[in-house]
């Protein structure tokens, strides 16, 4: 389990820098011209915030792995991480149109993709809780 964990942890800190690159590739200086300064303000902001609580959810599963597999607070951890991810899956499904990425064959990967991710993470952590 503790491969998994750092498996978790290189990928994580993989996702959480590919944000740098979200607003470029998405385009947000033209798409989100259109907000006033706040709400774009906000998108960058929380956009920064996620990367960065993805990022260190990655140095955590590096630095950490034995403890939050071994100790009572570890696997707390690992149960609210577990819950985190769980919930980002349903999003996955639930939260995004299908017109997002149905028919594109690089959106409709992604999605695939994605979707595997958030269901090994859901499932990893919630197995060290419970195991």
């Amino acid at each position: 389990m503790e491969i998994h964990l750092k498996i978790i942890g290189s990928l994580l800190i993989a996702l959480g820098l590919l944000h740098v690159s979200f607003p470029r590739y998405f385009n947000w200086k033209q798409e989100l011209s259109t907000l006033s300064i706040m709400n774009r303000q906000i998108m960058y902001v929380h956009s920064f915030f996620i990367a960065f609580g993805v990022l260190l959810m990655g140095l955590l599963c590096l630095s950490s792995s034995n403890e939050l597999l071994n100790t009572p607070l570890g696997k707390r951890v690992s149960l609210g991480i577990g819950i985190f991810w769980a919930a980002r899956l349903l999003v996955q499904f639930f939260g995004y149109s299908t017109k997002v990425w149905r028919g594109k064959s690089f959106e409709t990967t992604v999605h695939i993709l994605f979707s595997i991710f958030w269901t090994y993470l859901t499932t990893i952590f919630m197995l060290t809780y419970f195991l």
